[in-house]
């Protein structure tokens, strides 16, 4: 779980989140709330607002929250949370990964990737699923290099900035799961 910065003698490590890294985190999500339609979420959250999410991402288990750092400072996260909350869908989980603006097209996101589907291979985690907001190359190159494949487009399903936007869903196998009677 460890590269070099590109340039530089410091690491960049992947942990797993902590109750420290809530206001950095949530500054990173804000900024695509407020400046993309990667999320549609449309109003900022607070770090309190925050909170419950962080919590339901423990340190084990099939939802987790890693964190890219590098020299103590955040420089992005991934995550795999719940797909849907019926229990059939338990060993299925929805995975994004968001990067500080300042740290895009460094190779984050594929490090935080790789780092999260090394853990995920551990759990009882089948399928991996993804939704895109498009127009978002970066994002579909990124979800391809990692094994997605589409699965299908949702259309016109979010409205933010006053324009309706597609998503994209991408779908990746993982372990077998464990099925039990």
């Amino acid at each position: 779980m460890n590269s070099k910065g590109k340039g530089t003698a410091v690491s960049t490590h992947v942990r797993a989140g902590a109750e420290d890294d809530l206001e950095e985190l949530t500054r990173i999500y804000n900024h695509y709330v407020v400046s993309t339609p990667i999320t549609f979420d449309i109003e900022p959250f607070t770090a309190e607002q925050r909170r419950p999410w962080l919590e339901s991402h423990p340190d084990h288990g099939r939802h987790r929250l890693l964190v890219a750092e590098e020299g103590g400072k955040v420089l992005g996260y991934a995550t795999s949370s719940p797909f849907r909350p019926k229990q059939a869908y338990e060993t299925s989980v929805e995975t994004s990964v968001y990067v500080a603006p300042e740290q895009v097209g460094r190779g984050v996101g594929g490090l935080l990737y790789a780092s999260l589907f090394e853990v995920l291979e551990q759990e009882d985690v089948r399928q991996a699923l993804a939704g895109i907001a498009l127009p978002n190359e970066a994002s579909r190159r990124l979800h391809l290099r990692f094994g997605f494949e589409p699965v299908g487009v949702y259309r016109e399903v979010g409205r933010k900035f006053g324009k309706f936007w597609d998503v994209a869903w991408f779908q990746r196998s993982l372990s077998p799961g464990r099925v039990t009677p």
